[in-house]
């Protein structure tokens, strides 16, 4: 999977290229990152990237020029490595909320162009003209698009094959099919005792199937406290047995 992100700030990317998970993945070719400033695609001597919005208003405008540049020139340094076309991908607010379906898509993907927007926001014309998609973090406003790249990118790589120590650790997460979209269940280690607080009995007995049901139904629970929304989704798709039901209306 190669990752190409048009970015002001790309020293930002090196939290993912370098460190954890994904820098180990990265140091073992199961991903590559490149980053691409659009200064580098200026001809002025300030390397102009932005200017004030037409009909006025506050904040400043990243032009259609540079941004279009740097992706035809990505699109030829992929070419050259004989990979697939890549969609591009404008972080913004208004886009559709990132979630770990999409982790999943992006993931068995040969990867993608990430535009980080700044400033007031990007030209129409470059979003009309080259963008694929939008996408974001969820309701909320940052300074850029380079957080939100870093974010999906993380939850990308954790996925590929190799990644993770354990193979099945991804599987585990919160949100994947595998559990029927729900949040995961709690999680202990040692010491057995901690101020006084045991670890739970059921998780020491050694029960493979006891254990199974109460990591889900501990994952029921949280889900329905924090997120009923989900349990109302996988009950939509078919997802939860009786077993499931009948724990949740105990809840």
């Amino acid at each position: 999977m190669r990752i190409d992100a048009i970015t002001l700030f790309p020293d930002m990317f090196g939290v993912v290229r370098d460190a954890g998970v994904t820098g180990r993945a990265h140091a073992q070719g199961l991903w590559s990152l490149n980053t691409w400033n659009p200064r580098d695609f200026t001809h002025d001597a300030h390397r102009t990237v932005d200017d004030r919005p037409y009909g006025g208003g506050p904040g400043m405008v990243m032009m259609a020029e540079p941004l279009t540049q740097a992706v035809a020139e990505i699109r030829r340094a992929r070419a050259l490595q004989a990979l697939p076309g890549a969609p591009v991908i404008l972080l913004s607010p208004t886009g559709q909320q990132f979630t770990q379906r999409s982790a999943c898509a992006l993931a068995q993907s040969s990867g993608a162009i990430f535009v980080c927007g700044r400033y007031e926001g990007v030209d129409q014309r470059f979003i009309d003209n080259q963008v694929d998609e939008q996408w974001s973090l969820g309701d909320f406003v940052i300074s850029g698009g380079e957080l939100a790249a870093l974010a999906m990118i993380d939850a990308a790589v954790r996925l590929l094959p190799g990644a993770l120590n354990h193979g099945e650790s991804s599987l585990q997460d919160s949100f994947q099919d595998a559990l029927s979209g729900l949040l995961d269940s709690p999680h202990y280690t040692r010491p057995e005792i901690y101020n006084g607080e045991r670890v739970p009995a059921v998780l020491m007995s050694g029960n493979h199937a006891l254990i199974s049901r109460w990591r889900r139904e501990q994952s029921l629970r949280l889900t329905l406290r924090n997120r009923p929304d989900l349990i109302e989704q996988a009950r939509a798709q078919g997802l939860l047995g009786p077993l499931d039901e009948k724990f949740l209306a105990s809840c």
